[in-house]
């Protein structure tokens, strides 16, 4: 009888133990065959987060910066010099969110994204401050446009004045209203001051005619303003979000991540 008893206890222990294994197998499984628009952006997080080369073009990219500000500083002007930046993925990085996301399988939404902005934990972009430090110290004045939401606007002056960024007050930080275009926005400030430079990390942060176009267009349009980057425009790398995918799927956010994936990998080019 004990015997028998001993044979049953091992015998449900096995079970159980093989049952876990298969739940953390399924687990596993369910997580490999999630689209790539809700893993991908985790994969891009790593390299922005650990990736020398992403900190490098970040570096270069605000080396670039300074020299032409010292250079377009030499024209006279009778407007005060101004910057205009974008925020996110530009002077601070927002790396954590999108793992968060990845390993919820969830893609973004304005409730998660206020949750994480909330938290007032980003990190800054390589050579953001000391580039914007270095450019207040010359009398240029820093603006803000951002499509974080008003009501992310304590929390965002929060996240930059940690950092010491330079002009964190209210009337240099412009959130989105009623529309994603920052031409309005960028205008406002060019009626006052001369706009030596414009800072971003999606091309609709330097001017309305990348807002909403195709893939075809948008490269289109890179090519006729080459001249513009790097001497005007500066553009910082964000390979996890941004309207360069909305424009695969022709900004169709409501599809479903598979219907995307799709449509992502019809566009590819492949052998």
């Amino acid at each position: 009888m004990l015997m028998i008893k001993k044979i049953t206890y091992y015998s449900v222990v096995t079970c159980f133990i093989l049952f876990a294994i298969s739940c953390k197998v399924q687990s596993v499984n369910a997580e490999d065959n999630a689209p790539m628009v809700l893993q991908g952006p985790a994969w891009a997080a790593a390299w922005q987060q650990k990736a020398g080369e992403y900190k490098a073009l970040c570096y270069q990219a605000y080396n670039l910066a300074h020299m032409q500000l010292d250079f377009l500083m030499r024209e006279p002007s009778e407007k005060p010099y101004a910057i205009i930046t974008d925020i996110d993925e530009t002077v601070l990085d927002n790396s954590p969110y999108q793992v968060h996301l990845a390993l919820q399988n969830a893609e973004y939404s304005d409730a998660s994204w206020i949750e994480w902005t909330a938290k007032v934990d980003c990190d800054t972009i390589p050579g953001a401050l000391s580039f914007l430090r270095y450019a207040k110290s010359k009398g240029v004045s820093v603006f803000y446009i951002t499509n974080r939401l008003e009501e992310e606007r304590n929390q965002t002056l929060k996240d930059l004045k940690r950092w010491g960024f330079p002009d964190t007050i209210d009337n240099h930080l412009t959130m989105k209203t009623d529309s994603s275009s920052k031409e309005l926005r960028r205008k406002k400030v060019s009626d006052e001051y001369n706009v030596l430079l414009l800072m971003g990390d999606n091309l609709g942060d330097f001017s309305t005619v990348f807002d909403k176009k195709s893939v075809k267009e948008r490269n289109h349009q890179v090519q006729d303003h080459a001249a513009m980057f790097g001497t005007k425009f500066i553009v910082f790398p964000n390979v996890m979000y941004g309207h360069w995918d909305g424009a695969i799927y022709d900004y169709k956010y409501d599809l479903s991540p598979n219907e995307k994936e799709k449509m992502i990998m019809q566009s590819l080019k492949k052998y």
